[in-house]
């Protein structure tokens, strides 16, 4: 059990954004949790989530260690486009979690890969992340939710360690499509911003003094009246980063209601995995790897006249 002693520093703050914003490891969700279970109090009494905190209050917060994740094969549909020893290249779909997490341990993408390849349970890599520990054996990197496209995942942990070495050199190249509001200009160039997280949305991201460096190159590929299909290569790694960036400059995704707005012209943020370029662990050789649009995005880009 890991006790925290915090002071309120913000008078009129309610106790359970307080706890979030003070306990990076906590969503605002999770905090209410541990008050409503009584393992916070102010002042030595107990508190509520909704309670005002005034300047100086003292705060004891108790947080129950993480509850381990079982991981369980599942049999979900799978394209895998590419595999050998050390790799699977997989068209991870739109509306498939990549990996279990508390509050959702399965119907993930790790489950079905468990079902396609067993020897992924003998990988240890794991990842602190949120309030729990989620287990992503093989997975060196991550599309959100509902954004489609091209993933490698490793089978060893050599395979595993090689991926994430180059990664962190930025050796992988990462090409997305992403049809976006609005006409950008110049036509191709470079985003800068660096993100972290949403000052008042601990679930968002936002571009941020003091946030991680981010860089983002696009290029225009096609336009239409009050839309563009951009080609576009995250050069750093950030949580959301595309969708931020290309908000950030005026020109959010289409479909993306967390950073822009829903559109009648797809059900979900148009995000796809385009290209995928890496070199194979054992051998060094180069790859490359490329899908096209899914069917609801390629229909989406029907509506507009292609």
């Amino acid at each position: 059990m890991q006790t925290l002693e915090l002071v309120a520093d913000r008078p009129g703050e309610r106790l359970d954004v307080f706890l979030a914003r003070r306990c990076r490891q906590l969503s605002r969700s999770h905090a209410r949790r541990l008050i409503e279970e009584g393992l916070v109090t102010v002042a030595g009494c107990p508190g509520k989530p909704s309670q005002r905190l005034a300047t100086g209050n003292q705060v004891l917060a108790r947080i129950p260690p993480p509850q381990p994740l079982r991981l369980v094969p599942e049999a979900i549909p799978l394209t895998i486009i590419y595999q050998d020893n050390d790799i699977l290249v997989v068209d991870k779909p739109a509306g498939l979690t990549v990996h279990p997490a508390p509050g959702h341990p399965s119907g993930t993408l790790v489950n079905a890969l468990l079902a396609l390849c067993p020897e992924l349970q003998d990988i240890t890599g794991t990842l602190r992340r949120g309030s729990g520990q989620a287990l992503r054996p093989g997975i060196v990197h991550r599309l959100d939710k509902d954004t489609s496209g091209l993933m490698v995942v490793a089978k060893n942990d050599r395979a595993q360690r090689n991926l994430a070495q180059q990664l962190k050199g930025r050796e992988v190249r990462k090409t997305y499509l992403a049809l976006v509001q609005g006409t950008p200009q110049p036509p191709e160039g470079i985003i800068e911003a660096p993100i972290g997280r949403h000052p008042k949305n601990r679930k968002k991201m936002a571009v941020v003094a003091g946030g991680r460096e981010a860089e983002t190159r696009y290029r225009t590929r096609q336009l239409w009246d009050g839309y563009a299909l951009l080609e576009v290569e995250p050069i750093s790694g950030r949580t959301h980063q595309i969708r931020v960036h290309l908000a950030a400059i005026g020109h959010p995704v289409v479909g993306d209601a967390t950073y822009g707005k829903r559109s009648p012209l797809v059900d979900r943020q148009f995000l796809h995995a385009h290209r995928l370029a890496f070199r194979l662990p054992t051998s060094g050789h180069a790859v490359e790897f490329e899908l096209p649009l899914p069917p609801d995005l390629r229909q989406a880009l029907e509506r507009l006249g292609t």
